[in-house]
Formats: structure tokens, sequence, C-alpha cells
């Protein structure tokens, strides 16, 4: 089969990217402290990269052609939100008290948003006539160049 580009699928491969690694961190024991320090870091580098890519590119052009600014700017509080979170958890270590409330509070606020895009944003977005092809591009250009930092 083969992947598309397009911009909808790559968000919907990254919200499928990082729902397995939020299920690797949930899976494993408090024995394994580097272990889970090093997947809630992946899982916020991927979120820091996801979220820009949605902010700087996706985002704007779907403000335009959907016309439904509730819906955007709940998106961007969300984003807000899961930012405050990720700083926080980048700053500790696996065996500081709250560390795994953390990740659990960060993925359910996760799942949440990626709930609301896929069943109301996408929808709507997939009935305008936005080039989401070339949005796609965009974001795949930028993705590569954020993930070299």
């Amino acid at each position: 089969m083969k992947t598309t580009n397009d911009a909808l699928s790559l968000l919907i491969k990254d919200h499928k990217d990082v729902k397995e690694m939020f299920e690797q961190f949930e899976g494993l024991s408090d024995r394994s402290k580097a272990t889970k320090k090093k997947v809630a870091d992946q899982i916020c580098q991927a979120l820091t990269v996801h979220t820009q890519l949605e902010e700087e590119i996706f985002y704007p052009a779907v403000r335009e052609a959907v016309s439904d600014d509730d819906l955007m700017d709940e998106a961007l509080v969300e984003h807000a939100s899961a930012k405050e979170l990720i700083e926080q958890i980048q700053s500790m270590e696996a065996d500081d008290d709250l560390y795994d409330a953390k990740v659990k509070v960060l993925s359910e606020q996760v799942e949440h948003h990626v709930r609301e895009e896929e069943d109301e944003m996408f929808p709507k977005v997939r009935k305008t006539n936005l080039d989401v092809s070339a949005l796609g591009e965009k974001m795949m250009s930028l993705k590569q160049q954020l993930n070299k930092l």
C-alpha cells in the first residue's frame, strides 16, 4: 500500500506513533527509570515537532478554509496546555514525584486532542478545497528540519 504524504495522513501517522509511545511508557515497570525517561523524552520531542507543524503550517491554512474559530482556538489552547506539561516532564527525572502522573495526564490530553482533530477538524478539512498534498509537503520538509535539531 502506498502511503500518502498529504497533511492529514502525516498528522494521523504522528498521532498513531505517539499513542504507541504512550502505551510503551505505560507498560514499563517502576524499576525501569532510565527507559521511562528515554520514552518520555521521545514522546515530548515528537509532540513538540508535531505541535510546531500544526501551528506554523496546518492550523493557519485550516482556520482560513474551515472558518470555525472556536474549534481552532480550542486546539491552540490544548497545545499550550500540552507544551506546559512537556516542559515540566523534560525538566524532571523519572523518579521525581508526579513524573508518571504528568506523563499520564499528557497522554489523556493528547488523546482528547487527537479525537477532536480526527473526528471534528479533519472531516471539515476534507470538505474544503484545501490542498492537503501541498500542505503535507511543507509539513514534511519542516518536520525533517526540526528532527535534525
